[in-house]
């Protein structure tokens, strides 16, 4: 019924305070629990208590409760394709998989290695928290657990205490910020994320919430200069190929609000580098809009084949959107101006597919 182990970082450093270690069945995340500040870990098959699942987790669990602890175990065909791993940000994990394992009892699974992701220094975790005293590290390890839970209150309580014993606690009151900021506490949020980032200024997810701060409060050079920090710290700026889940900190983002802010400040050179970029990055889609962003910077360099390509792109990601028929309408717009020699033809709306 139980599982223990440990997380073994490959270089002997300390495991990062925000470690999780997750049970993944058929690509999904079943379970999660928190890694002790030695690196190890117990987890009860069959239960969901002190686990936190985020939205790609299993639906059947609200996020962020606890279920009673179950008696039952788990079936053994429940298991079959499941498996351990880590979730740290920037490294990636060994997995331990399951099909093997007699659930009845306590099994050690032994360690799951963890290794940097990239050959750079990990540029979203803090050195600074293994500096702090222990009941500074007691009071952040008691707040992220109730944040985690979805209990601001208690959460935002104990990472003031947090860096109240200990003032350079960076992730502390990069914490203390992301919660205030869902208390719609702006001037308090932001003066957190400042103190973050002026206690380690390599620790960088403060600048990706003072950037969004700032895109919400349309202060575009605030944006640009946060933003240029960030990319000039990307450490893989200079590769083309496409990265998956790099690192916790979200690059598309970082680029879309440097695009979008340029092309308000009329940089539209500058606005266009970094579009692209952060459509490059973003192969999810989570920024639709940067598809009309990208149009209209094509459009006020006459490259109208470019901008309907975009508008296209977006009216296929998002048919139902609420602008869709202005969108549409834009598009008719272009596809006059880029002249019907080149336009693309609409597809068919009915009939068989013929190959």
């Amino acid at each position: 019924m139980f599982l223990s182990g440990r997380i073994t970082m490959q270089d002997g450093s300390r495991v990062p305070y925000d470690a999780l270690v997750e049970r993944v069945c058929d690509g999904r995340v079943r379970q999660q629990v928190h890694v002790t500040s030695g690196g190890d870990f117990s987890m009860q098959l069959g239960s969901n208590a002190d686990s936190f699942l985020d939205a790609s987790g299993d639906s059947s669990f609200p996020r962020g409760s606890a279920i009673a602890q179950s008696t039952m175990g788990i079936p053994r065909r429940d298991l079959i394709n499941c498996e351990l791993r880590a979730s740290v940000p920037g490294f990636s994990s060994s997995v331990v998989n399951l099909v093997d394992i007699d659930a009845r009892g306590t099994v050690d699974v032994g360690s799951i290695l963890v290794r940097p992701r990239f050959k750079t220094e990990s540029i979203t975790l803090s050195a600074l928290p293994y500096q702090a005293p222990k009941d500074a590290r007691r009071a952040y390890e008691a707040g992220f657990k109730a944040a985690k839970s979805g209990n601001l209150v208690d959460a935002r309580k104990h990472f003031e205490k947090a860096v109240e014993l200990y003032p350079a606690f960076a992730i502390a009151w990069f914490q203390l910020g992301t919660i205030l900021r869902k208390q719609q506490q702006r001037d308090s949020a932001r003066a957190a994320f400042t103190r973050a980032m002026n206690a380690d200024t390599g620790f960088l997810p403060p600048y990706l919430s003072l950037s969004e701060m700032a895109f919400e409060a349309q202060d575009w050079t605030e944006v640009v200069n946060l933003t240029k920090h960030l990319s000039d710290s990307y450490p893989l700026k200079h590769l083309d190929g496409y990265i998956l889940d790099l690192d916790s900190l979200d690059y598309a983002a970082v680029y879309f609000y440097n695009s979008f802010a340029n092309y308000k400040l009329n940089r539209i050179e500058d606005a266009e580098k970094s579009g692209l970029k952060a459509e490059h990055l973003d192969l999810r889609n989570h920024f639709p809009q940067l598809h009309l962003l990208l149009a209209e910077i094509s459009a006020r360099k006459n490259n109208y084949a470019s901008a309907v390509a975009e508008l296209r792109t977006y009216l296929g990601s998002e048919p139902q959107a609420k602008d869709a028929p202005e969108i549409r309408k834009r598009l008719a717009e272009f596809e006059k101006r880029k002249g019907p020699e080149t336009a693309r033809p609409e597809p068919a709306a009915e009939g068989p597919h013929r190959n």
